[in-house]
C-alpha cells in the first residue's frame, strides 16, 4: 500500500525542533504535513507511528561495493543491511582506471535487479581520460561527484588498479570541475587527504623495528599527514573556485585547519565516520580495527563530536566495506582495510550522541539527511520531509535498547566493530518511496525496489534513468 497517512509520530527536522505531525503519502511522495488527527479522504489507509520519531530517509554517501570480490551479492546484502539501519539512499564509490561507460553499464546490471533502496554512484578520477570525460559523466550518467586520492602517487594505488598521479593532475581536475559547475550548484571533488611520502618513510621505520599493533598502524599515519594535505587541497580549491569534500576526517589538527580556511573560502565540506566517534588507537580490536585513516587519539575522538555539534562537520558516512573477517585476521600491515558500518550509524549517533547530551536530534538529522542531500545533488527529492519530496521515512524508537550482533545485520561481512555493545535508539521501520522495506529488523521489501538516482546540477535527481 503506497497511499496512506502516518499518524502519531514526532517528525524530526534538521533546522527546527521536532514536531508532532501526521504525514500524508501519495504516489511515492509526501503529499501533506498535517496537524495531528487532521482528517483525510476516507479511502486513505491509516498507519501508526505512535511513540516513534520520524526522520527523513537516511542517506549514506560513503559506501564501497565490490571490494570483497562479491559485488553482485553485495548489492542485495548491503542494501538490505542499509535498510536495517534506516537508510533509504546510498552512494557507492567506484575506483577504476578505465573509461566509466562500461563500468556504469556493468554496475547497473548488478545493482538494478538487487537493490532494496535507492542508490547513486561516485566515480574516481585516476587518469587523463577521466578529466577529459568529466563533463560527459555529469551529463550522461548523472554522476556529480568524483573522488581523488591525494595519496595515490607512484605505485600506491596499484592494488586497486589505479595509475599514479600528481599535484598537476589534481590541479587540472579541480579546474575542470569548477568549469562544469553552475553557480552555487557545483561538481564535488572528494579528496582523500593523505601525504603518502611521509607515511611511506614512517611506515618503513616502524616495520623495521618489528612494530605490529593497531597503535603502530596509527603511528604510521600521524595527524600531520592528514592535516597538511587537507590544507593543500583547500588552497588548490580556493585558487580554482572548486568545491572539495574531505571524507573520513579523523583528527583535530585537520578539523582546525578546515575551520580556519572556511573564514576565507566556504566551498570546503567535511565528513567523519562513526568509528572515529567511538574508537581510538588504544582499542583492543587489533587488525579487525584497521582502516585508513586509522583510529586516532582520545582527543581526536572528542574533536569529532565537537565538530558535529558546532556544525564544522557536515556529514557522517560509514566508509562501509563488507569484507570477510578472514581478510582481517592477519598482521596489521597485511590485514585488509575497512569494515562494515551502515546499519549502526544511527544507533551510534543516538546512543553515544543524543542520549549522552552531545548532539541534538536536529544535528543528527542534518548530518545523515539534509547534509549529504545538499552536497551531492539529491535535493529536493531526498533528505527532507516536505510536500513533494520522496516518501522516504525512517521511523525510530529513541529508547529501544539492543545488543549488537553481527548476525542480525545482514551484511556480507561476518563481524561488527560494535559486537556486544548495547546501543540505545534504533530504527524500527524504513520506508522507501512509500514502500516499507524494513520493519522490526526484518527486510520486507523485495530486491529491485531501489532505483538509480541520476543526479543533476541544481535539479532534482531523475529516479531510474539510464543512458
Amino acid at each position: 500500500m503506497r497511499d496512506f497517512v502516518l499518524r502519531g509520530g514526532t517528525v524530526v527536522f534538521p533546522d527546527r525542533p521536532p514536531e508532532q505531525l501526521d504525514l500524508l503519502v501519495k504516489a511515492e511522495k509526501i503529499a501533506g504535513l498535517l496537524s495531528p488527527g487532521e482528517p483525510v479522504a476516507q479511502d486513505v489507509a491509516e498507519q501508526s507511528a505512535r511513540g516513534l520519531h520520524v526522520f527523513p530517509g537516511l542517506i549514506d554517501a560513503h559506501v564501497h561495493f565490490g571490494l570483497s570480490g562479491e559485488k553482485i551479492t553485495e548489492y542485495a546484502t548491503e542494501t538490505a543491511h542499509a535498510a536495517q539501519g534506516g537508510f533509504t539512499t546510498v552512494l557507492g564509490y567506484f575506483l577504476n582506471n578505465e573509461a566509466y561507460a562500461e563500468v556504469f553499464r556493468r554496475e547497473q546490471e548488478h545493482a538494478h535487479p538487487r537493490a532494496h533502496i535507492d542508490y547513486g554512484f561516485h566515480f574516481s578520477a585516476a587518469n587523463e581520460l577521466h578529466i577529459s570525460e568529466l563533463e560527459s559523466y555529469v551529463r550522461d550518467y548523472g554522476v556529480t561527484s568524483f573522488k581523488y586520492f591525494m595519496n595515490f602517487k607512484g605505485e600506491e594505488g596499484r592494488y586497486l588498479g589505479l595509475d599514479g598521479t600528481d599535484d598537476g593532475y589534481f590541479y587540472d581536475l579541480l579546474k575542470e570541475a569548477a568549469r562544469i559547475g553552475k553557480g552555487s550548484s557545483k561538481v564535488t571533488i572528494v579528496c582523500h587527504t593523505e601525504n603518502i611520502e611521509l607515511v611511506n618513510r614512517i611506515r618503513r621505520r616502524l616495520q623495521a623495528e618489528g612494530r605490529n599493533t593497531l597503535k603502530d598502524w596509527s603511528a604510521s599515519k600521524p595527524a600531520f599527514t592528514e592535516a597538511e594535505s587537507c590544507l593543500r587541497a583547500m588552497y588548490f580549491a580556493e585558487h580554482l573556485g572548486a568545491r572539495i569534500y574531505v571524507p573520513h576526517l579523523s583528527t583535530r589538527m585537520a578539523l582546525d585547519e578546515v575551520r580556519r580556511w572556511r573564514a576565507r573560502y566556504g566551498e570546503v565540506l567535511v565528513e567523519t565516520c562513526p568509528h572515529y566517534l567511538t574508537h581510538d588507537e588504544d582499542s583492543d580490536l587489533g587488525p579487525l580495527g584497521k582502516a585508513n585513516p586509522p583510529f586516532r587519539g582520545a582527543d581526536d575522538v572528542n574533536a569529532m563530536w565537537e565538530g558535529l555539534a558546532d556544525g564544522s562537520i557536515n556529514v557522517v558516512g560509514s566508509d562501509h566495506v563488507p569484507r570477510k573477517r578472514a581478510g582481517k585476521d592477519k598482521g596489521i600491515w597485511q590485514a585488509s582495510q575497512g569494515f562494515p558500518g551502515i546499519a549502526t550509524i544511527l544507533p551510534v549517533l543516538l546512543s553515544e550522541g543524543y542520549h549522552r547530551g552531545r548532539l541534538s536530534l536536529e544535528r543528527i538529522c542534518d548530518v545523515v539527511t539534509r547534509g549529504p542531500a545538499r552536497i551531492f545533488n539529491l535535493e529536493p527529492s531526498k533528505g527532507r520531509i516536505a510536500v513533494g519530496a520522496d516518501a522516504d521515512l525512517t521511523l525510530v524508537d529513541l529508547n529501544q535498547e539492543r545488543v549488537v550482533k553481527w548476525q542480525d545485520l545482514q551484511s556480507y561481512a561476518d563481524y561488527s566493530l560494535y559486537e556486544g555493545w548495547k546501543l540505545r535508539g534504533w530504527p524500527v521501520r524504513t520506508i522507501v518511496r512509500g514502500l516499507t522495506v524494513m520493519e522490526a529488523g526484518r527486510i520486507t521489501g523485495a530486491q529491485g525496489h531501489g532505483r538509480y538516482l541520476w543526479r543533476r546540477l541544481g535539479d532534482a535527481p531523475i529516479p531510474g534513468r539510464q543512458p
